[in-house]
């Protein structure tokens, strides 16, 4: 079981989320951290090397601990609706 700083068992890293690119699954990863569920991205240098056997080894994933499943479920689910979506106009010098 991962402690990852927290001090205390955050239970066994489970995958939530595969068939990623690289850049997918550490966009994916830091959305995750971002709402407070820690999370890593897997196997991204190996995807992004050999990109030919993606399909292989079923591309980068996502890990999250055991505990944290339902809840990287629900932010995987409003990221991919599309809900952190910064839109065409988004200028970063506004965002308060």
């Amino acid at each position: 079981a991962a402690t990852r700083g927290y001090g205390v068992s955050i239970g066994d890293l489970v995958m939530v989320a595969g068939h990623l690119t690289a850049t997918e699954a550490h966009m994916l990863s830091s959305s995750l951290n971002a709402a407070g569920v820690p999370a890593e991205a897997a196997d991204t240098n190996f995807v992004q090397t050999h990109s030919l056997l993606i399909g292989a080894v079923g591309g980068a994933s996502i890990r999250v601990p055991a505990n944290f499943v339902d809840e990287a479920h629900q932010v995987i689910a409003a990221y991919q609706r599309g809900e952190f979506d910064l839109g065409e106009n988004f200028d970063a010098g506004s965002a308060a």
